[in-house]
């Protein structure tokens, strides 16, 4: 008997293991289960499994009973692996335990497969990352590189996206994860909807960086959010150091150190970002030419946010629309209109 009983909805597993963190499993049924069509129609259908079906123990004092199988990753079109927090982790030598490889095995080949927390173990332990850039929390970064020396790790991010394998940091970036993957599937507009209805921003800013205790914290006179604020507001324009500096009454030095520290990245890196999802927005939701967008975004020119386009999300501004709206012209030559319609990898 199947597993899934939706067709055409995309269909996700979440392995979970005995020391789950129970607000892990959650999170891909919170988000991805509301996920809808701009109709009202869902785009997923979620169940959990376990490699044996029955009560899985929790970080807490309860279990909770698991109906299904590894069958499910067999027909599953993303896997979800949440971190376990248990004696019963089984990489202490980098290596799987029989029942997870053999659970890894059924997974199909093309399957998305992503991880939360230190589910990263998991994906790292079946090879998945080998070569790849990943992410895990970052409490546990020296054990993992330790295990994992093939593995590129980054540990100052959020979430990594290696196209058919993502990993995540701590436990909120998992809800950052699953509205990427959203994103990513459905287009910004349903991505929002989300995190709109679950009270959640649709996109965190910077990194872990944020998050890791220093041994010395250096105290915090102001804060840059008025400065950010003020951006947002103004991303149309050629936006300098000094001007956002002057926001804050600080020295463009100490402007720097402190927006870093605040939000994990510098501030040329944070506008760059800003710019791309308005661009996002606006071809998705508009049918203005490709040379409007970069203006209102503030890239100055097409070929500018070609540029910065293509290296942030793998697709040119013309595939991006031609995947999140409808009837789009596909010319994204320079000085041609571009039409309706959007796309972007996966």
């Amino acid at each position: 008997m199947a597993v899934f009983t939706r067709p055409g909805l995309h269909r996700v597993a979440v392995l979970v293991r005995h020391g789950l963190l129970p607000i892990e499993l959650g999170i891909p049924h919170a988000l991805m289960g509301r996920a809808r069509s701009a109709t009202g129609e869902r785009l997923y259908e979620v169940v959990t499994c376990a490699v044996t079906p029955g009560a899985i123990r929790t970080e807490g004092d309860f279990t909770i009973n698991v109906d299904h199988g590894t069958e499910a990753l067999a027909e599953a079109d993303t896997v979800i692996v949440p971190a376990a927090h248990s004696r019963d982790e089984p990489f202490e030598r980098g290596a799987m335990s029989p029942g997870l490889a053999e659970a890894f095995a059924r997974i199909r080949p093309g399957t998305r497969v992503a991880s939360i927390c230190t589910g990263a173990f998991v994906l790292a332990s079946a090879g998945l990352l080998d070569g790849k850039r990943a992410t895990t929390h970052w409490s546990a970064v020296e054990r993992f590189e330790r295990l994992f020396p093939a593995v590129e790790l980054d540990s100052d991010v959020l979430y990594v996206d290696e196209g058919s394998v993502l990993t995540s940091a701590g436990i909120a970036s998992g809800v950052d994860l699953c509205l990427h993957m959203i994103r990513r599937d459905h287009g910004a507009a349903v991505a929002n909807e989300v995190a709109r209805r679950t009270v959640v921003p649709p996109h965190r800013d910077g990194g872990q960086a944020q998050f890791i205790r220093r041994p010395v914290p250096e105290p915090r006179l102001s804060s840059t959010g008025t400065a950010r604020n003020w951006a947002l507001r103004h991303l149309d324009r050629p936006l300098t150091l000094r001007e956002l500096a002057e926001r804050e009454s600080m020295s463009v030095r100490t402007f720097t150190r402190r927006f870093r520290e605040e939000v994990g990245v510098s501030p040329q890196q944070w506008l760059t970002q800003q710019r791309i999802e308005r661009v996002r927005q606006l071809l998705e939701e508009s049918d203005l030419p490709i040379e409007q967008i970069a203006a209102r975004a503030g890239f100055g020119s097409a070929s500018t946010l070609r540029m910065h386009f293509q290296a942030a999300l793998g697709v040119s501004p013309s595939a991006y629309r031609r995947t999140f709206r409808v009837g789009a012209a596909p010319d994204d030559a320079p000085g041609a209109a571009v039409g309706t319609s959007a796309g972007e990898r996966g």
